[in-house]
């Protein structure tokens, strides 16, 4: 029953870093003047990141169908992943600035959850 769970949250993943990937790469123009931030000089880097979430949310949707156990590493690089754009998120909010609260409260936190949720699955991978 666990197992059914786990794989759920990481199609949910996918789908949330898919969804988001797309958006930073080939929508940010009219995502960032909604929001009321300037467009850079050079998109180059929202455009690459936008790619690196597509290609994670990607990796959770293999994780999502496969064994759970033989994929642990990819969840450790998941966590990693969720637990790096969290903790840039707060950093920036606390000492510097962000560009728009959304990128801390809405994408921060849930990066936060996803990993805390993705360490209880590596818990229940060591348990069976």
């Amino acid at each position: 029953m666990k197992e059914r769970y786990y794989k759920k949250l990481f199609l949910i993943s996918a789908i949330y870093d898919i969804l988001l990937g797309i958006v930073f790469t080939f929508f940010y123009k009219p995502v960032f003047s909604l929001l009321g931030i300037p467009l850079p000089d050079f998109a180059g880097y929202i455009s690459l990141i936008g790619v690196f979430l597509i290609v994670l949310g990607v990796g959770y949707y293999y994780i999502s169908r496969g064994d759970l156990a033989k994929n642990r590493d990819l969840i450790k690089i998941g966590i990693l992943y969720k637990f790096a754009y969290s903790s840039v998120a707060f950093f920036y909010l606390i000492f510097d600035t962000v560009p728009h609260l959304i990128f801390v409260w809405v994408f921060g936190v849930a990066d936060l959850i996803f990993a805390i949720l993705f360490i209880e699955c590596l818990k229940h991978i060591k348990k069976r």
